[in-house]
């Protein structure tokens, strides 16, 4: 039997929550975009340092990332190179 809640009350209730985006999703996500070429676009992205290293990361794989308001995209090439940069990809937490 799974668990309910049931609230009983007079007012209606209605309003928006904001759900920040998740570093550890998000930094899958960026990686997995080596996967398609061409243009990726990630949306709910926070703007955290390891973000940042994963965008510089993937610009030295030949990518060209664009970040605004929350939205990174990332346009990947047909073959990227194949080797990482081991000093930015251990400060990645």
């Amino acid at each position: 039997m799974s668990e309910r809640f049931r609230i009983v009350g007079g007012a209606h209730l209605k309003g928006e929550v904001h759900v920040p985006g998740a570093k550890n999703s998000v930094l899958k996500l960026m990686a997995a975009t080596l996967l398609a070429p061409g243009k990726n676009t990630i949306t709910n992205v926070p703007d955290i340092l390891d973000v940042e290293i994963m965008i510089e990361l993937l610009q030295r794989l030949g990518c060209k990332v664009n970040r605004l308001d929350g939205k990174v995209e990332i346009d990947v090439p047909e073959q990227p190179e194949h080797r990482a940069d081991y000093e930015l990809v251990r400060k990645i937490r």
